[in-house]
């Protein structure tokens, strides 16, 4: 099996390493090919204004001046000899549940893998505090991802699906489940931004999470990091909402309107 791993984190991260020892558990065939600096938060961006560079960084290892689905895309379609069977991408550092799905750059490099119909899984480690001076338990993801990740690959996969996975901040030892989850969504608010003057006077921003205490739906990935589980949830890119799909159908379907009101 032909494994290529990507990450938002950069080429130098430690949850980096920890994937590729956790791919190399399943395969000796591991491609890597991860941004050259942290992209977090980038989505699914792709750089459009300005070329790409690309740095061999050792054999199957590539560091790319971009996003992690233009690390996707450069590696199937051009630093590969053939198409992997299988990507990775993480280990992010913090994890990536609720709404941080849509804006993840972890998540996003495995929907381009699967974009290009080959099987794709995000793999993030929760934090007990998104700090610097907190260590994340590499080991907790280390130790549970192979066995995990080998009953996933045994599945039949739905076309179009990927499959996001989640650690929580626990030592492997106190980690003693596995639930399958629904994206869950958090309270309005929690992003904002941080309003601060420069030394000339002038006011700029830094986005931030205010991090407050809140009780999550049960079933939900959010859920499963408060109580200590690993959370595999399956998502695809499909954003039709197919029940107001239904009832505009009786108000714009057929021809086009004349009148307003």
């Amino acid at each position: 099996m032909r494994i290529l791993l990507t990450n938002d984190d950069g080429i130098e991260a430690e949850g980096l390493a920890c994937l590729e020892r956790i791919a190399r558990t399943l395969s000796d065939d591991v491609w890597i090919c991860a941004p050259a600096v942290e992209q977090s938060g980038k989505g699914r961006g792709i750089t459009l204004t300005e070329p790409l560079r690309v740095n061999r960084m050792g054999d199957k290892r590539f560091a790319v001046t971009g996003t992690p689905t233009d690390c996707v895309v450069l590696a199937v379609n051009d630093l590969m000899p053939e198409r992997p069977d299988l990507v990775l991408s993480g280990v992010n550092r913090g994890h990536n549940v609720g709404e941080d799905c849509s804006y993840s750059g972890t998540v996003a490099g495995a929907l381009q893998g699967m974009a290009f119909g080959i099987r794709s899984i995000a793999l993030s480690q929760s934090l007990e505090r998104f700090h610097d001076e907190v260590t994340a338990h590499w080991e907790t993801a280390e130790t549970h991802a192979p066995p995990i990740l080998s009953r996933l690959m045994a599945q039949e996969w739905h076309e179009g699906v990927m499959w996001n996975i989640n650690f929580p901040a626990r030592a492997p030892e106190a980690v003693t489940e596995v639930e399958v989850t629904r994206q869950g969504f958090r309270q309005i608010g929690e992003m904002h931004a941080v309003k601060r003057t420069d030394l000339r006077g002038r006011d700029y921003y830094w986005m931030s999470f205010r991090g407050e205490k809140q009780d999550h739906a049960p079933g939900t990935d959010l859920r499963a990091m408060d109580e200590g589980r690993i959370s595999v949830t399956p998502l695809h890119i499909d954003l039709t909402h197919r029940p107001s799909m239904h009832d505009l159908k009786g108000v714009l379907g057929g021809a086009v309107p004349r009148t307003v009101g």
